[in-house]
């Protein structure tokens, strides 16, 4: 599938790395990454070609992929365009704690002869492992990301699955990421053998170029269960949006600028035609979805995008983090009300792990009067309020615990009255809408209706 984000050939020449030096150990760099909950990532691409690398919002990402290197048929590679903008990304992501990997390949007008050739020959596959080491050697990157467009299924995959787990061999023993890019649906797919799984950290799933309407909702997450269903697991797929439009290849950015409503539209016109692409209310929901079901986001690329309030990364990071939330105010303490006026209570007053937690006709027991702490807490009679076994599934029930320190027992405290877990990213909720004595508490979607709106202590 044609992808223009990717045709961008590079500069040719060989890249002298003499083996010698490409073979030196590696030290690990110390940029950790940016903290999100339950290790979620937030990966942007960015190009050699376009955007400045002081624009970029490294505090709402935890990875960066430079795009790209290109390699050739005997395993060397060519030179990289703009060393210097490469070398800068290195520095200023490591400041801000975000790692930054090299990404080989791209699209380059359908040419994926030097991947084909290289990748069938054992002498050509180790001279290509040991330049990529050196590559990364040379510029302090944290990994390499393979981005072959694309290995065809029969022998292309088999030569893949084996020049991926010599990479993944070579870049983990020295604390070093590879990940891959990857077709969303299609042919393609099984040019990815599942025998990759195991050596990569991630796939970086480009579920756009596809859909209809461009990359929407439904057929992006089917495109990621897909994969999931070959057993690819979940905290290995990365769910990949386009920050730009198709047919037309408008970047999201211009959209905005010709109307700022289009940030909250996934339709527009444009050029004198439909163009379709990914708003903020798209990608939060696909950013919601996968903080349950996925590893991360992948945003190709961040040029496209823009800053302040409209911004897609915000859009990503504020979902993942509760953005522009916090605990409910601490210090208080009484009942929590919900629907049909009923009181949050422990059943039968219980004390022991695993007491249910329930909805009651309010009486004004201890069973009924919860704390809310200054870490995102609701505690009564001693203990917490917590997600039973730290599941993130909908309808996972609401227990009382001993309080751990866990993300199963924050609580953040929503605009809209709700009360949401982050860990799960689901919500408070009164089991089938009722508000019957006896009604237990689960976490499920967050949409806002009356038996997910709580009252917390006056």
């Amino acid at each position: 599938m044609p992808r223009p984000h990717l045709r961008r050939r590079l500069a040719a020449g060989a890249l002298a790395l003499a083996t010698a030096t490409a073979t030196l150990a590696l030290t690990p760099s110390a940029a950790q990454a940016v903290a999100l909950p339950n290790g979620f990532k937030s990966v942007g691409y960015m190009p050699s070609w376009s955007g400045s690398v002081t624009s970029i919002q490294y505090g709402k990402l935890t990875h960066v992929n430079y795009a790209f290197v290109l390699p050739n048929g005997d395993g060397s590679l060519r030179a990289v365009e703009n060393p210097s903008k490469l070398s800068a990304l290195v520095s200023l992501g490591h400041a801000n704690n975000v790692k930054v990997s090299i990404a080989v390949g791209g699209w380059n007008d359908g040419d994926d002869s030097a991947f084909e050739a290289l990748a069938a020959n054992s002498g050509a596959r180790g001279a290509f492992v040991n330049n990529v080491v050196g590559f990364v050697n040379q510029y302090n990157l944290d990994g390499v990301d393979i981005d072959w467009e694309y290995p065809d299924p029969g022998a292309s995959a088999t030569n893949y699955t084996l020049l991926m787990q010599q990479l993944g061999s070579a870049l983990h023993s020295r604390g070093k990421l590879l990940t891959a890019a990857v077709v969303a649906e299609g042919y393609y797919v099984t040019g990815v053998p599942t025998a990759v799984f195991s050596s990569v950290d991630w796939l970086n799933i480009m579920a756009y170029d596809g859909g209809s309407p461009h990359a929407n909702y439904d057929w992006s997450i089917a495109a990621v269960n897909g994969w999931k269903a070959r057993g690819l697991p979940a905290a290995k797929a990365v769910l990949g949006v386009p920050f730009y439009s198709r047919p037309g290849y408008y970047t999201y950015a211009a959209l905005v600028g010709l109307d700022p409503a289009n940030a909250n539209r996934d339709c527009t016109t444009a050029g004198g035609a439909q163009q379709c692409y990914n708003g903020i209310g798209t990608v939060k929901r696909k950013t919601q979805w996968a903080m349950a079901n996925a590893g991360g986001m992948m945003n190709w690329e961040l040029s496209q995008d823009t800053t302040g309030a409209t911004s897609l990364v915000t859009a990503i990071y504020d979902t993942a983090t509760g953005g522009g939330t916090t605990p409910p105010p601490s210090g208080r303490t009484g009942p929590i009300t919900g629907i049909g006026g009923k009181c949050v209570d422990v059943a039968a007053a219980g004390t022991a792990n695993g007491t249910a937690v329930q909805l009651y006709g309010c009486n004004g027991t201890g069973a009924q009067s919860w704390t809310v702490a200054g870490d995102g807490t609701l505690r009564a009679l001693g203990k917490c309020l917590d997600v039973t076994s730290a599941g993130t599934a909908n309808g996972t029930k609401i227990q009382l615990w001993d309080c751990n320190g866990t993300g199963a027992q924050v609580w953040q405290a929503q605009g809209n009255g709700t009360l949401r877990n982050p860990v799960s990213n689901r919500c408070l909720d009164a089991t089938d809408n009722s508000s019957a004595d006896g009604t237990r508490l689960q976490i499920w979607d967050c949409f806002g209706g009356a038996n997910q709106i709580w009252r917390l202590p006056a």
